[in-house]
């Protein structure tokens, strides 16, 4: 038994020539129902016309089951009385024999755009999270045999195409396999670097396509058995869970407060050293320690401070 996706080798006509040739034998066969209406037969001669005319118009209207049209990125799953017989995923207008069941499948991208989950990240911080899928069939054997897609399928609607039916059934099943390759990912990195996480180790929001490339390889793995391939995973949502958000801002206001701080007053110091280093060169003034020291704290409190400092003019001496 077939195991694995293969291309169809049976009997497969031109559709065109075999739609022709359907038309004319069906016109045949209403020729000869006309005809025989207007010979004067006997009975049992009458009977078996008639009879062969129903039995060739049965045989027509068979015929006119196995056509079938093929568009681009469209394949044909054929299946001859319970057997995988092959795929066929050639475009155009084909006739095969009409006791061919054939299942229709769409090899087009499409894209699942996830709403954001909430999970924890490695610290334990509750985040939300959501992502973009891109994802196609590339096996279609798998996608027909291997996984149950009429049971995936949530709230079938008469009157809609099976087709559409089929590929939502699809969807749901890349949402969940998704889903749950994102809460893996999520749980393996820390949202952002923080006391826990070195400047040098991979997070959520510095990873970028890194991230993105382990959540494609995850998703990719969990959909193997399935025929679907992922062309493209990405986080396109990224934030603290509200419970939190307002704490975590306070904390991210913290750091870039610090951060600017230490930033100031390295430069201070620099301009300090700078003033006294001229100052000393210059000759301009002679200081003792004293002197310097205090100097030195002016200057950090008028370079350092967010307010506007008074001057406050010495008119004395520099020496006693």
């Amino acid at each position: 038994m077939k195991t694995k996706e293969e291309s169809f080798s049976g009997m497969k006509l031109a559709g065109i020539p075999m739609l022709i040739f359907n038309f004319v034998f069906l016109v045949a066969i209403v020729v000869f129902l006309v005809w025989v209406a207007n010979q004067n037969m006997s009975v049992v001669p009458l009977t078996i016309s008639i009879v062969g005319a129903a039995v060739l118009f049965i045989v027509n209207c068979i015929v006119w089951g196995g056509f079938m049209q093929i568009e681009p990125n469209e394949a044909r799953v054929m299946i001859f009385f319970g057997e995988y017989e092959g795929t066929v995923k050639d475009n155009g207008f084909f006739w095969v024999n009409p006791f061919f069941t054939k299942k229709k499948l769409t090899l087009r991208a499409r894209n699942l755009d996830a709403e954001p989950i909430k999970v924890n990240d490695k610290t334990g911080n509750p985040i939300m999270i959501g992502m973009v899928v891109v994802w196609k069939v590339t096996d279609t054997y798998k996608a027909s045999f291997d996984i149950d897609n009429a049971s995936m399928s949530v709230n079938p609607q008469p009157g809609v195409d099976n087709v559409s039916q089929k590929m939502k059934a699809y969807e749901n099943f890349v949402k969940i396999q998704a889903d749950s390759a994102l809460r893996y990912v999520a749980g393996m990195y820390a949202y952002d670097h923080t006391g826990t996480a070195g400047e040098d180790e991979l997070t959520l929001r510095s990873g970028g396509e890194e991230v993105n490339n382990i959540l494609e390889e995850q998703i990719n793995e969990r959909l193997r058995i399935s025929g679907i391939d992922v062309v493209e995973a990405r986080i396109n949502y990224l934030a603290y869970a509200p419970e939190i958000a307002a704490v975590m801002l306070r904390r991210q206001q913290a750091d870039a407060i610090i951060a600017a701080r230490e930033k100031i007053v390295d430069g201070a110091v620099g301009m300090v050293k700078m003033a006294l280093k001229k100052l000393a060169d210059e000759e301009v003034v002679d200081l003792d320690d004293d002197k310097k020291a205090a100097m030195v704290s002016n200057l950090m409190v008028v370079l350092c401070s967010e307010d506007g400092t008074q001057p406050v003019i010495n008119a004395g001496t520099l020496h006693q």
